[in-house]
């Protein structure tokens, strides 16, 4: 027997394939060695008919001899707009094995989150995060995989998956260190762009070797196949035309023989030139040619299958056929008799559906589809639409059929279709959704509908696409049909995405422009405060004349709707960023709350005025001395984006202003991990945005605090935290940390001219924090020896800057500036006086600072043990390694 030819003609797909499927063997052996070893990946890729389908069937029988699980799916051409369509084929057998309460319990916390998406919860209304919804996933197959162990997960025709499904694969793959889990994926090359071919390709740079890419039979390999299908007599000049004419396609040469058998054609060199008519009859226009010869009814049988493209019965194909259900059975055991339809196995554990059936290969699928006139098609398409929502399948389920019909005017179309997109972003798939609206713009709606579809496509992208969000919403805007709440709703989301793009002086004019359309009022009044939000935090607009206008408009307000706790709110922020008293920033925040809470409307998860508000309202207590509010309303922000789902910016932001939070309070262990999450979560969002450079800013200063220079100068490189800096306002101050970053490489003068940039900005904006901007502080330090008169005067200017806000915070950094500059006597005693303050702080690391630098001073060994134990439980290694070398060295200690 020649080398890779299987036992029998019944494994023809799988000659010359011993290297993959020893490949597989492998990696079960590896599987089910050690429950602890960690996952692998095997990716196969080649052209259709080349053998995938039976290398992974393969698959599946070696496994299930081991006693292997084993879970499959399979991607379909008509199906791609189907989300979660093929992650949840491969969990039906784990779905379909527990009762609800169970499936609670294995999925736990995720069980409301990925229950929707896999269809055993109801969605609840609104928008779901997809890539919380995507985590969801990765740990609900993670905890069943546990369960199931050992597993082997199957994925055919990937190429076809749904977007969803393969952001899952890409997620579940990079994760497989710790779940001792197979998973093998089958793909042909291209057939995808966009974002599913980005999610293909991380699947194959997540396998632990490389892709395997399957060939064409070899001649030799033909001949052994005729063969073996025909009998030895086959002369050499036949089996060489089977593999000519099929180019060694293992589906086409199956195929092909099967004719030559049904023909009852003599395989001899005579009767070779037969061969060619033969093979056009099994692919492309000849099996449609095959197919017309089984009859008008058998015909329109296999059209219809095609339209459904999974879960095809009998019965279904009857009713979308109006064809009489014994009529529809003699045609399903025709096109079976015929090679195009075939019983499918049934799952493990399952019993198979009562006349279920299945295309015998996607090229069939796919050739009887293509063969359906334009019209009938479409036609076919919305028979099925109404059939499936006439049996209570939901919008969503029709959604893939309503894609096809042809765009009339339809106005029940596009309430369909604007339904089918809600039920979508309930779940987490907000390209499905988008697919959907745009789709219905195309019908398209009546004019006084067209706006809200916009808007509503507009919407289903904020927590993803920002620009996308802005095309859309900018214009519904311009159209006539939003009127009243929904138009200012979709001014501010417009300048929100604006913001979140980094479009901030659009954003403000966007709100400007729509603030002067209204009288005095409320709406004008909540206009009014977005537009100072954004200039809040826009670095260019902050001025004296706008902290007066702020100031004026605010005194007005005494909290009693939420606008006017948000301009309490905004004031109070710009009162901190300039340094004002630290005592009426306080005021002016704890006004802004109801009963020490945020008012009802004012919550985390509140559309109306978003997080940019409430992440002004925690840096104000935190840059103000109260970090116990200021963690407090973090803490719930990451608690309210968790039970949310919501697991892109918002999330991000939450986690980097909670790192502040702790950064602030020496909790510098919590802060570094809480700002890499952060980061990690922004990444996905996309780089540069202001998102982004606040996690990238928060983890350079906390490594730099923790005395992780190289590591700190690391991460700058690695995620671009260099000018040019975002117009946004970014915490903690992006220049100064940038400043003091390359001062500690030993870049002296670049770092020199990033703090003096600094400020000038201040400068510009009429005074700083010098908690916040401190600037000052670091550059007195940075110039003491080269400019000693400019480092004194910097020093005092700090000082009288702390003592105006009034923090013991503030006082105490600036009596530490000063103290670094002098020597002797003097410097002792404002050493002293710094920890004074310093001790009354709620920031521990700068407590710590003070401790070490007044012992070294003091050339106190009590003191500076005293510091080196707040170093330590800080998590400050740098502070901790400088007061050992003193205290090692002992030289002078008392």
């Amino acid at each position: 027997m020649t080398e890779g030819r299987p036992p029998a003609a019944a494994s023809a797909a799988l000659w010359e394939r011993d290297a993959e499927i020893a490949t597989v063997a492998q990696a079960l052996d590896l599987l089910c060695g050690d429950q602890s070893s960690a996952g692998s990946l095997l990716v196969f890729r080649g052209e259709a008919g080349l053998g995938k389908t039976a290398l992974l069937a393969e698959a599946r029988r070696i496994a299930e001899r081991r006693g292997c699980a084993v879970w499959s799916a399979r991607g379909a051409e008509t199906l791609r707009s189907v989300p979660f369509n093929v992650v949840r084929q491969l969990l039906q057998p784990a779905l379909l094995s527990l009762l609800p309460e169970e499936a609670r319990e294995y999925l736990g916390d995720w069980y409301d989150i990925a229950g929707p998406a896999l269809g055993i919860v109801d969605p609840q209304e609104g928008l779901a995060d997809p890539q919380y919804v995507c985590d969801g996933l990765v740990a609900a197959v993670r905890r069943l995989a546990r369960r199931e162990w050992p597993l082997v997960l199957l994925v055919d025709d990937a190429h076809w998956a749904d977007q969803e499904t393969l952001r899952w694969l890409a997620a579940f793959a990079e994760r497989l260190d710790d779940i001792s889990v197979l998973v093998v994926v089958a793909r042909r090359p291209g057939e995808v762009s966009g974002d599913s071919a980005r999610h293909l390709d991380a699947v194959a740079a997540a396998a632990g070797r490389p892709v395997s890419n399957l060939r064409a039979l070899t001649p030799d390999a033909a001949e052994g196949l005729t063969r073996a299908t025909l009998g030895r007599h086959a002369d050499d000049a036949f089996c060489r035309e089977v593999w000519a004419v099929t180019a060694g396609n293992p589906y086409e040469t199956v195929e092909l023989l099967a004719k030559v058998q049904d023909s009852e054609l003599q395989p001899v060199e005579a009767r070779a030139g037969e061969l060619r008519a033969l093979n056009r009859a099994a692919r492309g226009g000849g099996l449609v040619d095959r197919l017309k010869g089984l009859g008008l009814e058998a015909t329109q049988f296999a059209w219809e299958a095609a339209i459904l493209g999974t879960d095809i019965t009998v019965d279904m194909v009857a009713r979308l056929a109006t064809m009489d259900e014994a009529v529809a059975r003699h045609c399903a055991e025709r096109l079976c008799a015929a090679r195009i339809l075939t019983e499918p196995a049934p799952l493990p554990g399952t019993e198979r559906e009562e006349d279920e059936l299945e295309f015998v290969h996607p090229l069939i699928a796919t050739a009887v589809y293509n063969s359906i006139p334009s019209g009938v098609c479409t036609a076919m398409h919305g028979v099925a639409a109404q059939i499936i929502t006439e049996l209570g399948r939901g919008a969503a389920q029709a959604a893939r059929h309503l894609l096809k019909v042809h765009a009339d005017g339809d106005e029940e179309l596009v309430d369909q279709l604007r339904e089918a997109a809600r039920e979508h972003l309930a779940v987490g798939a907000p390209d499905a959704a988008r697919t959907c609206l745009e789709r219905a713009l195309e019908e398209p709606p009546l004019p006084e509908v067209h706006a809200h579809v916009l808007y509503e496509l507009g919407c289903a992208t904020l927590l993803t696409a920002p620009a996308v969000t802005i095309e859309h919403l900018q214009h519904a805007l311009g159209l006539p049909g939003l009127d009243g709440e929904r138009r200012v709703d979709a001014v501010v989301r417009l300048s929100q995405a604006l913001l979140h793009n980094d479009q901030l002086e659009e954003a403000v004019r966007t709100v400007e422009a729509e603030a002067a359309r209204h009288e005095p009022g409320p709406v004008k009044l909540r206009l009014q405060a977005v537009q100072f939000m954004w200039e809040g935090i826009h670095g260019e607009t902050v001025s004296p004349a706008r902290s007066a206008r702020l100031a004026e408009l605010a005194r007005t307000c005494t909290g009693r709707d939420n606008a006017e706790r948000a301009l309490l709110i905004l004031r109070g922020f710009d009162a901190m960023t300039h340094g004002e008293s630290a005592d009426e920033v306080l005021e002016l925040c704890d006004r802004a709350l109801v009963n020490g809470r945020l008012a009802p409307g004012l919550g985390w998860t509140d559309q109306e005025w978003g997080i940019e508000l409430l992440m002004m309202l925690g840096s104000a207590y935190a840059y103000a001395d109260r970090l116990d509010r200021a963690e407090s309303l973090f803490a719930e922000a990451l608690r309210a984006y968790t039970s949310a789902g919501w697991r892109g910016g918002h999330l991000s932001l939450a986690n980097a202003f909670l790192g502040l939070a702790y950064r602030r309070q020496g909790r510098l262990r919590d802060a570094e991990s809480t700002l890499r999450e952060a980061l990690v979560l922004a990444e996905r969002v996309g780089r540069r945005l202001p998102l982004y450079w606040s996690a990238t800013c928060g983890l350079v200063d906390t490594l730099l605090a923790r005395g992780r220079v190289d590591e700190a100068w690391s991460i700058a490189e690695q995620y671009g935290f260099a000018p040019p800096y975002p117009s946004t306002i970014v915490l903690p101050d992006i220049r100064c940390v940038r400043g003091r970053l390359l001062l500690a490489v030993g870049r002296t003068e670049e770092g020199i001219n990033e703090l003096e940039a600094a400020e000038k900005t201040a400068a510009s904006r009429g005074g700083h924090n010098p908690v916040l901007s401190p600037w000052s502080i670091d550059l007195a330090k940075a110039l003491a020896e080269q400019d000693p008169a400019r480092a004194a005067q910097l020093a005092a200017d700090a000082r009288r800057q702390a003592e105006r806000f009034g923090t013991d915070t503030a006082i105490g950094e600036a009596l530490r500036c000063a103290a670094a500059l002098e020597t002797g006597g003097r410097a002792v005693q404002l050493a002293a006086r710094a920890v004074t303050y310093l001790e009354a702080s709620p920031c521990q690391y700068e407590h710590a600072a003070a401790r070490v630098e007044y012992g070294i001073a003091a050339r106190s060994a009590t003191e500076l043990n005293r510091g080196l134990d707040l170093a330590r439980s800080c998590g400050a290694e740098g502070l901790v390694a400088q007061a050992r070398e003193v205290l090692e060295t002992g030289r002078g200690l008392r």
